[in-house]
């Protein structure tokens, strides 16, 4: 597949690294050589040096035959990512994305301005993730999770702690715990060391094990109090930074919430943000990085603690010492790749990344029209991919365990009708099933071939 990203910036240069790794044909425009020259180093595609919105640019890049366009500058080039986009499409590029940092856009009446114009997609990473927060704020008993067909099924993370009742059992002990009972869950891979592995049957499960369930709806609360994680009633929340992300995320939450902080240390800022939100949200000029500052703001009182600032490292430390206060539930953002396993390691509950979550929905594109949406979680490196079955697609024509599916990937559950079932080795695909599939990057493209 021809893609062209417009953006060397760390959202593109991941988005290329990623993609470059799929055997894609893949070139970077960027009006920096310094960004393209680093991203060269470290990924195999064709740089352009020059202007995104330049007609002369998007030529030399061959936006006339590509078969994706991904227009991520800077967030602050918005407007350049729209031009470039609408270029691009009117070139002959075939699917176009682009990168907005304007809500407006994204309104039902609006939308529908862009598609006219040849826009396929428009995402606002910032959008995605602040809806991403607000899941972990009412889903407080994981790491991370990932709902298919409006909770029919459910794919969990739960991080191992030292007394976790699994610890040094194997797969096949572990499931013979819930032999008598009908099959709600089923484990679907394992992070480890930063490491992810399908597991087998003699696996076993260590400490700091980050575990991925599937589990049906009346399963889920099952397997949570059988590894003795317990749901938190979130009512005051206090959030460190205040972004985009904080304002959308407190707007979304102020209703079901008692009460909000956020600690901002730019004071006009908090002008602006006390001036938008409710009446139940409280702004402080502050340096969340200052814990007497926190303890002065009576941080132990507070449910959860969401720490949003421009600094990944920030982030991490000031959820680590909203831990020591006290504070049950710490999301952090998390921008650095690296530092997402560490951060994990250190005791923060959820991480969020916004090249994570913007990499999922671009990388839907690359696969055929079958995939109706795919995830990358946090911890791994594989995709999480819901995909409709095309009638007499390879998947039907056999059971699991017969067809040869990639050994590299896992059908954790199928939604059939209203009806949710986890898949297991007797388990027969029918046409229109929705299907969700945990895969590495290696298998991907096999796997996209079995539902077509």
């Amino acid at each position: 597949m021809k893609i062209i990203i417009s953006g060397a910036g760390e959202v593109g240069s991941h988005l290329a690294k990623m993609l470059s790794n799929e055997s894609n044909d893949i070139s970077v425009i960027d009006g920096s050589q310094e960004r393209l020259d680093e991203l060269a180093e470290t990924a195999d595609v064709v740089t352009v040096h020059g202007n995104p919105a330049s007609i002369d640019t998007l030529k030399k890049a061959g936006a006339e035959k590509a078969d994706l366009f991904v227009a991520v500058n800077p967030s602050n080039s918005q407007n350049v990512n729209v031009v470039c986009s609408v270029l691009a499409k009117r070139l002959g590029s075939r699917k176009v994305v682009c990168r907005i940092n304007n809500e407006e856009y994204l309104s039902y009446d609006n939308k529908h301005l862009f598609t006219d114009m040849g826009i396929d997609l428009l995402f606002y990473p910032e959008r995605i993730a602040a809806n991403e927060i607000v899941n972990l704020l009412k889903q407080t008993t994981s790491a991370e999770a990932m709902e298919f067909g409006r909770g029919k099924l459910q794919i969990s993370v739960y991080k191992l702690d030292e007394d976790s009742p699994i610890l040094d059992k194997t797969l096949k002990e572990f499931s013979e715990d819930f032999a008598s009972d009908e099959l709600r869950f089923r484990v679907v891979a394992i992070s480890r060391n930063s490491e992810t592995m399908i597991p087998k049957y003699d696996t076993k499960f260590r400490y700091k094990d980050l575990v991925y369930i599937i589990s049906r709806r009346d399963g889920t609360a099952q397997i949570s109090d059988y590894l003795g994680k317990k749901d938190i009633d979130i009512k005051k929340l206090m959030i460190a930074g205040g972004g985009p992300m904080a304002e959308m995320v407190a707007k979304q939450v102020s209703k079901q919430m008692d009460f909000i902080k956020i600690i901002e240390e730019d004071r006009k800022r908090c002008i602006e943000l006390s001036a938008k939100l409710d009446h139940n949200v409280s702004v402080v000029a502050g340096d969340c990085r200052n814990t007497d500052m926190l303890i002065e703001e009576e941080i132990r009182k507070y449910d959860a603690f969401v720490a949003l600032t421009g600094s990944s490292e920030t982030n991490i430390l000031t959820c680590v010492a909203a831990k020591k206060l006290g504070i049950e539930r710490t999301i952090a953002e998390v921008e650095n790749i690296e530092y997402i396993r560490l951060a994990e390691d250190m005791g923060v509950d959820a991480v969020i990344n916004k090249k994570l979550i913007t990499a999922g929905r671009i990388f839907k594109f690359t696969l055929s029209d079958k995939a109706r949406f795919v995830k990358y979680m946090s911890g791994t490196n594989a995709e999480v991919i819901e995909y409709t079955v095309s009638p007499g697609a390879k998947i039907t024509k056999g059971k699991l365990k017969d067809i040869d599916f990639p050994a590299n990937a896992v059908i954790g559950g199928i939604i059939r009708g209203n009806e949710s079932i986890i898949a297991v080795g007797d388990t027969q695909i029918e046409d229109y099933d929705r299907v969700a599939v945990f895969a590495m990057p290696e298998t991907v493209k096999e796997v996209d071939r079995f539902f077509n």
